[in-house]
């Protein structure tokens, strides 16, 4: 089919309307095939893969859960989450390691906001293998930057992120260790504390000299926030602080 008239380029453009392909969103996401066990289809709010030197970016509710999944053992999912409804509230990679004593992320810590809230919790996690240390590589800060707009975010609003999915270890002499992938088919969940922007770039890991990634399944789902009563609150005295941080910023709003 020819493009060499307008005519033509709309005709090939429109004879593509309907084709599947592995890396793209599945829109709405209720159309998703395989949800996870106990989610209802119709709970889907974002289903999609994600190719390497891919990005995506979606505004979720909180109470969302979103999983991560490393698909065949090469993803790196670098991770920049924003206050939807302030937006110059976001991530800070140095307050979620230091207020919380731990340089390693996994299960039951908690994202920490510049304003010591909580944007998300890890609740679930399969790999154990992620950085908090290098930030972004160019390849996925360029992928932010372009996500970034199509949320009226420049690059000046880009903060250091977090990287799923490729381990970073602190030897003794104070060096870093790349770890890379733990396998292929770990995943990781996020509850959503606070209405977020979600910006990911799966890109190759700064210490990863082979420069090589590969596909990153992304689903989320409606669920419900984090209670007192959930572990995540009381996973560390810093972490209940924080969360009563977020539950106190809620209160005041008239949004708990």
């Amino acid at each position: 089919m020819s493009t060499a008239t307008t005519y033509g380029a709309r005709d090939h453009a429109r004879a593509q309307d309907g084709t599947i392909v592995e890396t793209m969103p599945t829109i709405p996401a209720s159309n998703w095939p395989e949800p996870p066990p106990g989610v209802k289809a119709e709970d889907l709010v974002w289903a999609e893969t994600v190719a390497g030197d891919g990005y995506t970016h979606k505004v979720l509710a909180r109470g969302t859960e979103l999983r991560l999944t490393d698909l065949d053992g090469d993803a790196c999912a670098h991770l920049l989450l924003f206050h939807a409804d302030q937006p110059w509230e976001r991530l800070n990679v140095a307050d979620t390691v230091k207020v919380q004593w731990n340089a390693y992320l996994g299960k039951s810590v908690a994202l920490l906001s510049d304003q010591a809230r909580v944007l998300a919790t890890i609740i679930s996690d399969d790999s154990e293998r992620h950085d908090s240390l290098c930030g972004a590589s160019p390849k996925a800060l360029a992928s932010f930057t372009v996500a970034a707009a199509k949320h009226g975010l420049t690059p000046r609003d880009l903060p250091p992120s977090l990287s799923l999915f490729q381990g970073v270890r602190v030897e003794d002499d104070g060096g870093l260790e790349f770890e890379g992938s733990a396998e292929a088919g770990c995943s990781v969940t996020l509850r959503i504390e606070l209405p977020v922007v979600v910006l990911i770039a799966n890109s190759a890991h700064p210490l990863d000299s082979r420069g090589q990634v590969s596909n990153l399944r992304v689903l989320a789902w409606k669920s419900k926030p984090s209670t007192p009563d959930s572990p995540e609150w009381n996973a560390t005295p810093e972490a209940r602080r924080a969360f009563e941080n977020t539950a106190d910023y809620l209160t005041a709003r008239g949004l708990a």
